[in-house]
Formats: structure tokens, sequence, C-alpha cells
């Protein structure tokens, strides 16, 4: 019997095993910034310990660096946060992406530009969305506080083994529909807890068609759908995609790919569980609750309390409707917005910016819609300016801003201003995430906040920008 990725990598970072049977794990690559390595640095001090691999660690600022005036937060505690890390980093030798360096960003978007992440190692960073990684045939862990002190202090984790789901969607996606679409889609189909105790290995013919930037955003949004990671098997677009990056050793170039594509899952490999999906089922998908996995296809109604299956989930569906004002059983097409935000660690990369812009030239945004352009680092900023796209955005009605997170969790300026609801390329629709208590969102792929910031409303952008006609 083969092995799938996960269990390859897991077998060749276990390092022990603890009395409660947890697997000690090592770590190969630690990502921090801002939020919690503060903490996990002031126990570290507390106990007298020292980072044990400082090389293995990467820092950057993204959760609360401002997106305008970024060198003078206003906010003296993101002051405070931003001179911690880097007076952290400076202390204990640890390599950082500051504002300066040309390279800061959100972190996982800065750790595949540079070649930090790479295929069959272990990734840990204290950030929900590290999954992220998975992509590139990582197996990748958001963890808390105290993990990420025990990770900078052991370069290890201890943790049970998860079971393995294999998601295969065959087939060729529709024009119009993204990878956005497709992790929306398999979350409303598995769940929100749908994956707790388990990784999710996305395969088939949409996974190998995808680009390895399309592949990073189905693999963000793997713990949406209660997984502990996600990935997809390294292949040649991986290996490309990787070649010549600032942290990938090409002295030994050939072995380098072998190794890397030696990961992949067996052809044999045992799964707990495999899920098939149809490629054409998938529309564009969007959410109209306070969960990921509430979506629906931007040709459907919002759900109706009534038509619930059981007790709990007409309850879920009525508080849902209660916080997003929304009506029960009428079209999600042509919700009203106010707010249209295109970024994220989801979906704040070049070829976003790119699909997005090759639509929204010669248009404009709506007549009181704030709409804003967030690039995932500063580098994809640049390359997006190199390529004018910028200004494309802009002259649309876009805000072009500076890298960071910005409305994805707004801890920093950039958040919503009582109910607004907000047409959102990020990750979770959570109540009050977005920086107002009582804002709401929608989440959906770069081209459909396109659609509706031009449209001001939920709308279809196969049909906003006749999306099928432009394919054929």
């Amino acid at each position: 019997m083969g092995k799938s990725l996960y269990q390859k990598v897991w077998d060749s970072h276990a390092v022990g095993t603890l009395a409660d049977g947890r697997t000690q794990l090592f770590i190969g690559t630690h990502l921090i910034h801002e939020v919690t390595s503060p903490q996990a640095f002031g126990m570290l001090r507390d106990l007298g310990l020292g980072v044990k691999f400082p090389e293995r660690t990467f820092a950057t600022i993204d959760h609360i660096v401002p997106t305008i005036n970024q060198d003078a937060p206003a906010d003296p505690l993101a002051a405070e946060m931003m001179k911690a890390l880097r007076e952290n980093a400076d202390d204990f030798g640890i390599t950082y992406f500051d504002l300066a360096s040309g390279k800061q960003g959100i972190v996982h978007v800065v750790g595949p530009e540079q070649g930090i992440t790479q295929p069959g190692t272990t990734i840990a960073c204290g950030d929900s969305h590290t999954a992220t990684h998975g992509a590139f045939g990582a197996i990748a862990f958001g963890i808390g506080t105290t993990q990420v002190r025990d990770v900078l202090a052991t370069q290890t984790m201890a943790m049970m083994p998860l079971k393995v789901r294999r998601i295969e969607v065959n087939g060729k996606l529709r024009p119009g529909v993204y990878a956005k679409d497709v992790t929306l889609h398999i979350i409303r189909k598995l769940g929100a807890k749908g994956g707790i105790g388990y990784a999710y290995e996305y395969a088939g013919e949409v996974f190998d068609a995808m680009t390895m930037e399309e592949r990073m955003t189905v693999c963000n949004m793997a713990i949406e759908g209660g997984a502990r990671c996600g990935y997809v098997n390294p292949d040649h677009k991986t290996v490309e995609y990787l070649k010549g990056r600032p942290y990938v050793d090409m002295s030994d170039w050939d072995a380098t790919v072998e190794r890397w594509l030696s990961y992949a899952s067996d052809a044999d490999a045992h799964y707990d569980d495999v899920v098939t999906i149809d490629a054409a089922e998938i529309e564009p998908t969007v959410t109209w609750g306070i969960s990921p996995d509430h979506g629906i296809a931007v040709s459907e109604s919002i759900p109706d309390p009534a038509t619930a299956g059981s007790e709990e989930e007409r309850a879920t569906v009525e508080e849902a409707l209660a916080y997003m004002k929304l009506p029960a059983g009428t079209p999600i097409k042509g919700v009203k917005i106010d707010v249209a935000f295109i970024g994220s660690c989801t979906n704040g990369r070049l070829s976003d910016f790119r699909e997005a812009a090759q639509y929204l030239k010669g248009r404009k945004v709506a007549d009181g819609v704030q709409a804003i352009a967030v690039p995932g680092s500063q580098i994809v900023a640049i390359q997006c300016e190199q390529e004018g796209l910028d200004k494309i955005f802009e002259e649309a009605g876009f805000e072009w801003r500076g890298a960071g997170c910005s409305m994805c969790l707004a801890m920093n300026p950039d958040k919503l201003v009582g109910d607004q609801i907000c047409a959102s390329s990020s990750n979770r629709n959570f109540k009050g995430r977005q920086g107002s208590p009582t804002g709401r969102t929608i989440l959906m792929s770069p081209v459909m906040v396109a659609a509706a910031a031009v449209e001001g409303a939920v709308a279809d952008a196969r049909e906003v920008f006749d999306i099928a006609h432009a394919a054929a």
C-alpha cells in the first residue's frame, strides 16, 4: 500500500511520540508576524530561552500595517507591535521582511514568492490561513501563541495525526468560474466543520490545470472547511514557479526537483475518505450568511428557514439572516453593496488583479460604492504597477492601496462602518469580521467583486462582463 503526501511528510518530520499519543513534529519553516509573536517572544524571555533555529524563522508585518501612510501608523498599538517585531527579529537573529525591505506583505504571499515555501516540508505560522502553503505540497499548520513559543524554542510542535480526505474535482470549469468558486463550493458541500480531524488532499483534473496561485486560493480556505491543512501534490508547475526564487537552492537543481516530486502521493495511496465533484456543477459562488459554508450559486436564492431540514438548521439560517438583514427566499443577485474589496491572502496576488483588471478596463464603479484594491505584498504591488494594472483600477474608481491584510480582518484603519455590506475576495464572513460589529460580508471571487463594484450590487460577472463570449 502506497502513501499519501501527508503521510510521507508526516513520517519524515516525526521525531518522537509523547505519552498522550501526540507526535512531536519537526517544523521545517516557521513564519511569524506581528500579531501572535510578541506574546510568544515574551514567554521565551520569561523562560530564559532562545530561538532554536533562527535561520528557519521568517517574519513580516501584515495584519496591523495601514495601507495608507504605512511608515507612520496613527494607531499607537500598531506602532508598538511593529516596533516589537523589529526588536524581536533583531534580538534573536530572525530574517524580517519589513516595510523598508521592499519584500513586506501578507505572510502567506511572502513565503511562496520568496521561495521559502517548498514541497515536502512542514510549515507553521500563528495564523489560521497557513494551509495556503499546501499548494506547494507542504503540510502547513496554523498555530496558537503557545505553539508559536514552542516552535521558536524547539523547532517542534506536538499534535495528533490526521486522517486524509482526497477531494477530486474532475472535468473542466465553465467560463467565469474561478478557484475561489471551487473552494466555496467544496466548503458548501462538506460544511464548515466537515473537515475536522482531516488533512484535505485536493486532486483531479481541475487542480492539475490550476496555476500555483489558484491552488493557493483553494488551500488557503481549507481551514474554513474545518480541515487542519490542505494540499496539492507537487508537479512541474510547482517546480517552475519556485525555480530561481531567492530561498531556493539551485546548486543541485535536478536532485532538488527529484526530491520535491517524490513527495507526491503514490498512485495506490490509502485515504480515509474520497469525495468526487463534477466541475460542471460549480457556478460562481457567493456567501449569504455568517459562515463560509453559507454559500450559494449567484443564480440561486437566499435560503428560507421554513425549508430547513432540522430545527438546528432553521435556527442557524434565522440567525444568519437576522444579522445579514437579508430577506429569505429572494435572489442573492441584486443585493446592494456599500464596499468592494479585492485583496487578502486568498486573492491578493498578481493573477487576481490581472483577471479583475481585464474586465474593469473602461468601466466605472457604481455611485455610492467604495472600492479598494490591496496587493498582497510589496512585490505584487510592483508587478501590478509595472503592468499598469493600478491605473486601470484607479480609472475605474478603485482606491489602489499599499500591501497588507487590509479589510480582511480590519486590524488596521480599513474597516466597514455600521452595517455596511461588503463584496469581498477575502476568506471569512463572520459577524464583525471586517471591523464593524454590525458589518456584513459577502465572499466571492475577485472578478465577482469587480462586477459587484460596477453594478453596485451582487451580480453575475458572466453577464456583466459577457465572460462566456469573451472566452469563446
